[in-house]
């Protein structure tokens, strides 16, 4: 995971935000409390955050660790408000699904049409050996507030607010790479033997998520994932 100076980051990133209306309202409304809810579970300072998301339950998850831990501690899950599309990963622009697989957050975009967003690396070279060089993979897959979207992952505002800080607080902590995994469902056995009965063309897909999936679930911390040949590998 790429981090950079922490003291570097802490004059430039957080700083940075602040200066937007909407992120100085949500550290005004939310950090305060935030902290405290932090502190209760022995996180205070030095965040690194990891983000899972399951569509079918609808919950986003946070977890949270500081850089000398090794293993994450669930700090808060959030119910999407709103749904798009059907399990299954996004394939191409238009179809109104909400993508599925192993992301980053790469974008922070303090002034956006749905309040506050996060922006999701999708796609990546799975997604776009999935789509083929003949179609268009989309783009623009954010989490963010309001309750409307097209294949997005949409929380209330004040459920964004919440998310957002702690995202700024873990870059700003130099957190290059926040994680972002994306789950059809909670990948389970007695899930995956379900749903791929329902979407068997779907099911050696989904068997590999599920590998990155176990990996957190046994030990609470990230595994290697690395893209090749337009699949992911596990380590």
């Amino acid at each position: 995971m790429m981090t950079i100076s922490s003291s570097f980051a802490q004059t430039t990133f957080k700083e940075n935000q602040l200066k937007f209306e909407r992120v100085k309202n949500a550290y005004d409304e939310k950090w305060a409390n935030l902290q405290k809810d932090l502190q209760k579970v022995g996180l205070q300072n030095d965040l690194q955050l990891f983000i899972a998301a399951y569509k079918t339950e609808g919950k986003l998850e946070l977890w949270l660790k500081t850089s000398k831990q090794s293993r994450y501690k669930l700090f808060k899950t959030y119910d999407f408000c709103a749904h798009s599309g059907t399990i299954g990963p996004k394939i191409m622009e238009g179809d109104l699904q909400t993508p599925e697989g192993f992301y980053n957050i790469n974008v922070f975009n303090p002034e956006s049409t749905y309040h506050l967003s996060l922006g999701v690396d999708y796609p990546n070279k799975v997604d776009l050996a999935r789509t083929g060089p003949s179609k268009k993979p989309g783009g623009d897959i954010y989490i963010h507030g309001n309750c409307v979207t097209v294949g997005c992952i949409p929380l209330t505002d004040e459920k964004i607010k919440e998310v957002y800080v702690l995202a700024v607080e873990a870059r700003n902590n130099g957190q290059l790479e926040i994680p972002v995994h994306i789950f059809p469902f909670k990948m389970t056995a007695a899930n995956l033997k379900k749903y791929t009965a329902l979407y068997p063309q779907q099911a050696n897909f989904w068997k590999t998520l599920q590998k990155g999936y176990v990996a957190f679930e046994q030990g609470q911390t990230l595994p290697t994932i690395n893209q090749e040949a337009g699949n992911y590998i596990i380590k």
